[in-house]
């Protein structure tokens, strides 16, 4: 009979999965984000900061040819920015917030990755002056859409 009631079993397998679960921070730590980016590219390496400030491992290849890289990973061109990373999977392109990441990370779409094309006031990376609102795009063989919504770092949509 079924009172609706956690066992006591039940409630200390639940303890326990919480206890060994990875939390958020180590999630992140683990997570590599390889980013691929011009030698000479500043907007670039503050992104680079934005990621390491929140504990991703990050590791940087030097290209100066990133259209090769955006085309193995299957970029769209009108998505393209300045820099393309890859993490768990998926394409990073350009200067996407940690918290659209993270959310990326954790959600798992099916998708190729997602991105912020052009180069938006605001956005991590490319800090100072007027704060635009810009979209991160997920993108994908079933097509794109906008995944959430920034203005600078914080999200609004």
């Amino acid at each position: 009979m079924n009172t609706g009631n956690v066992s006591r079993r039940s409630a200390l397998g639940i303890v326990a999965a919480a206890l060994i679960a990875p939390t958020v921070s180590e999630a992140v730590e683990s997570t590599i984000i390889r980013v691929h980016k011009d030698p000479s590219c500043g907007c670039c390496s503050g992104w680079v900061r934005h990621l390491e400030v929140a504990r991703f491992n990050v590791t940087v290849q030097e290209e100066r040819n990133l259209q090769n890289i955006r085309k193995r990973l299957g970029v769209p061109t009108d998505l393209a920015a300045c820099h393309t990373a890859e993490a768990g999977g998926y394409v990073i392109e350009g200067h996407v917030p940690v918290a659209a990441i993270q959310r990326l990370l954790r959600e798992r779409p099916v998708a190729t990755g997602v991105a912020v094309p052009g180069m938006p006031m605001g956005s991590p990376g490319m800090e100072g002056g007027a704060h635009e609102r810009y979209a991160v795009v997920l993108f994908g063989s079933d097509g794109r859409r906008t995944y959430m919504e920034f203005e600078g770092t914080r999200s609004v949509g």
